[in-house]
């Protein structure tokens, strides 16, 4: 088997061993559901010990990106791109820089949808939009609390 390489990098081993497979995945044209090699195999094809490697497909695991399915080994799946980020994104745990950062790809997001909000926007909505703030926790200096950015947004 012709296996993937591995990249001379500022990374750990593991994050370079990350990088190789998802190369490796892309070149051999593997899909969701797609077989993949065994770990002796690929760890032989990488040069590297299985722990490591274990360690790489183990973070793909908790991603969904693989699948290991007994008897059939493992398989590629479709990562659950939102799981994932709702598995790490808590704000207590994040600086100010951090959810300011979140805060500007929210904005960026909803500016470039916003021709699409406009077009399909019915009185009806508008109304409702009206109502969900009107009925608010405001918690002080303009800012609403997150259950009432949470009902606006998701409205939007």
């Amino acid at each position: 088997m012709e296996g993937p390489k591995l990249d001379n990098r500022n990374t750990t081993l593991v994050d370079s061993v990350e990088e190789s497979l998802i190369r490796f995945f892309k070149e051999q044209g593997l899909r969701p559901g797609s077989s993949i090699p065994n770990e002796a195999e690929l760890a032989a094809s990488l040069g590297v010990g299985r722990p490591v490697l274990r360690e790489a497909l183990s973070r793909f695991k908790m991603t969904g990106m693989i699948v290991s399915r007994t008897k059939k080994g493992m398989v590629l799946g479709e990562p659950s791109l939102l799981g994932g980020m709702k598995r790490c994104i808590n704000p207590l745990l994040m600086n100010e820089s951090t959810l300011r950062d979140i805060l500007e790809f929210r904005v960026a997001l909803e500016i470039g949808i916003s021709d699409n909000i406009f077009r399909n926007l019915t009185d009806a909505d508008v109304a409702e939009l009206e109502e969900i703030v009107e009925m608010s926790q405001v918690i002080g200096n303009n800012k609403y609390a997150p259950v009432s950015e949470h009902r606006f947004h998701t409205k939007l």
